[in-house]
């Protein structure tokens, strides 16, 4: 559930040297309600790792408490298992984008779309203590619908000896956030081509209950507010 540790003191993240963007830095922010804010609005983050020497990327689900990030999957799966050996953990990069709009210019060139991102690099863990486990399986549920956690059945033995679960610090964090219109040259401006953007929205359609459902439940609140 977002934001139910304490944070910390400071507004911003520290920028690094992996955090600073080579190409449109000012586009780059290290504001945290902004970085939070990304990361509460998404749904599937871009786990990269290091395995047997070549990069792979995961897509999978995450929930955030306070700063930090938690990733869940099977104990079999690898970079779980990774993350789970002694120091120091699995170095990963997690990545968390939305696309709000298509930019398009009157060149090729400038084309582009508008979106929102959040890079964090750092090194997971593996969450071993019970409480914190619960915590992060709870924020797991509760990001992909908010109060969902509470209105299910919690998981039982079998199933939590099935489940590993990581965190990742939010330390090394960025932004990058691109807005407006088309970014067209002078020369380019008088040419016969529409240019402009193409807006994206994220919507819900109506609830579809289960056929097994039992008689007499009624869509939950929470659900319905969205």
């Amino acid at each position: 559930m977002p934001g139910t540790t304490e944070e910390t003191q400071s507004a911003a993240y520290t920028p690094t040297d992996r955090t600073v963007p080579t190409r449109s830095a000012d586009r780059a922010s290290y504001d945290k309600e902004l970085v939070h804010a990304i990361l509460d609005e998404g749904y599937v983050c871009h786990l990269g790792f290091v395995r047997d020497g070549a990069p792979v990327v995961l897509p999978t689900l995450y929930g955030r408490v306070g700063e930090r990030l938690y990733v869940h999957g099977s104990t079999g799966s690898r970079p779980l298992r990774m993350a789970g050996e002694p120091d120091p953990g699995l170095p990963v990069c997690l990545t968390v984008t939305h696309v709000d709009g298509l930019v398009l210019a009157r060149s090729a060139f400038h084309h582009s779309i508008n979106y929102r991102s959040v890079v964090v690099h750092g090194v997971a863990h593996e969450v071993t203590d019970p409480e914190e486990r619960r915590l992060a399986l709870d924020a797991l549920v509760d990001h992909v619908v908010p109060g969902r956690a509470a209105d299910s059945r919690p998981a039982n033995k079998k199933e939590l000896a099935a489940t590993a679960v990581v965190r990742l610090d939010l330390d090394e964090v960025s932004a990058k956030v691109r807005t407006g219109g088309a970014n067209d040259e002078p020369e380019d401006l008088s040419l016969p081509h529409w240019a402009g953007v193409v807006p994206l929205r994220k919507g819900y359609e109506t609830p579809v209950a289960n056929a097994d459902l039992a008689p007499g439940i009624g869509l939950p609140d929470y659900l319905a507010a969205r």
